[in-house]
């Protein structure tokens, strides 16, 4: 099974762009699931016609569902949910603004996240596109795993065990319900799925991503940023997608000067990411509402080439071995080295970009050898070992 995500700013048409492709494919005789995990759903909008939290039949092959966040609230952590709501709710009413208030920052991409690894489980569909929300909630949903991993591994053992043993004291003297056993074997749980899930998120045969921009400078900087951080959490980008390019008919006269800077744009989409196939798409004279226009794009769109293919691999992370040590190579263009910071503990090495960090456990070769330099180096952040 195939996993394709769709990610950019607001506004480029990743949605028209995710189902375009999944008509396309479902066309070729492909069994096809389009989904949204943007909570402000417009996939329906695109197919003119109402999804829901299950898959729907679009037409022949092709399926669709925008996910219902509190839906699978209630469905993935139960027990969690349950432990939260008495929480929230000391001494106040059941109401809906709770139900709704309970659907917490976070929740909704480790949620998104969950129903991308059941569907891989289920293996019903030869492939999934997903319409990713704009590209800074994207982000939040991709590190998620890792995050919520980090934390698990650093607090949930002293956590459950402080609950087991001042528990009992903490709820009668303070009346807060404390949580039970179950509430930390559903934690687990949900820990445990998102590890599995982490490990399929970065196989790069099976998931890609892809980046709409349009030809304006200032979303071609967004996504060079998101390239940028998604090398960072290694996941692998296969092609970047032009959308919305002005017909060379539509921009003479007043609009004359428009064609120049879109033509400037063009080019450094092509430059900055060289190597990696870059697509095009013009604007069309109608919006993308029906199978037959969504259709027509996602033929030609692609071109000669294959859309469920893995359109471009590279290797992100290479450690090699030099004469005084070994040297740890992270492929990240587009980065300003003054926004870069570094941090070593043991085997773990934290980097941050601007408000962007990762942490993660460097390889057993690395592991207990000090770090003798960094410098940035023609897209690539190059650390020293001894």
């Amino acid at each position: 099974m195939r996993i394709i995500l769709y990610t950019g700013k607001g506004g480029v048409g990743k949605t028209s762009i995710a189902a375009a492709t999944a008509v396309a494919l479902a066309t070729k005789g492909k069994k096809v699931l389009v989904m949204s995990t943007d909570q402000a759903h417009s996939l329906s909008d695109s197919f003119n016609m109402k999804l829901g939290s299950v898959p729907t039949k679009i037409t022949s092959g092709l399926y669709g569902m925008e996910l219902d966040t509190v839906k699978e609230n209630e469905k993935s952590c139960a027990t969690i949910m349950q432990y939260i709501r008495k929480l929230m709710l000391l001494g106040q009413g059941d109401s809906i603004e709770a139900e709704e208030l309970l659907v917490f920052p976070g929740v909704e991409e480790i949620l998104a996240l969950l129903k991308i690894q059941e569907i891989y489980q289920e293996n019903v569909f030869d492939i999934l596109i997903v319409d990713c929300a704009p590209t800074g909630e994207t982000m939040s949903l991709l590190k998620c795993p890792e995050l919520f991993k980090w934390w698990m591994e650093k607090f949930f053992p002293m956590k459950r065990k402080a609950a087991k043993i001042a528990g009992p004291a903490v709820e009668k003297t303070l009346k807060i319900p404390m949580p039970s056993d179950d509430f930390f074997v559903e934690l687990d749980e949900v820990y445990r799925k998102l590890e599995k899930l982490q490990e399929l998120m970065q196989n790069k045969e099976v998931v890609s991503l892809r980046i709409v921009t349009t030809p304006e400078k200032i979303v071609i900087k967004e996504a060079q940023r998101s390239f940028s951080f998604l090398h960072l959490f290694d996941y692998n980008v296969d092609a970047i997608i032009i959308n919305k390019i002005f017909p060379d008919s539509s921009i003479g006269g007043y609009f004359s000067q428009w064609g120049k800077l879109q033509q400037q744009g063009i080019q450094q989409v092509e430059d900055s990411f060289k190597g990696i196939p870059v697509f095009k798409m013009e604007l069309k004279s109608k919006e993308l509402r029906t199978i037959e226009m969504l259709t027509e794009v996602g033929e030609s769109l692609y071109g000669e080439k294959a859309a469920e293919d893995v359109l471009f691999k590279e290797k992100i992370f290479e450690v090699t071995k030099e004469e005084t040590g070994y040297k740890l190579s992270i492929h990240m263009p587009f980065v300003d080295k003054s926004e870069m910071e570094l941090a070593h503990n043991g085997d773990e090495l934290t980097l941050s970009i601007k408000n962007e960090k990762r942490s993660f456990t460097l390889p057993n070769k690395l592991v207990n050898k000090e770090i003798t330099g960094a410098k940035y180096n023609q897209d690539h952040l190059e650390i020293s070992f001894k």
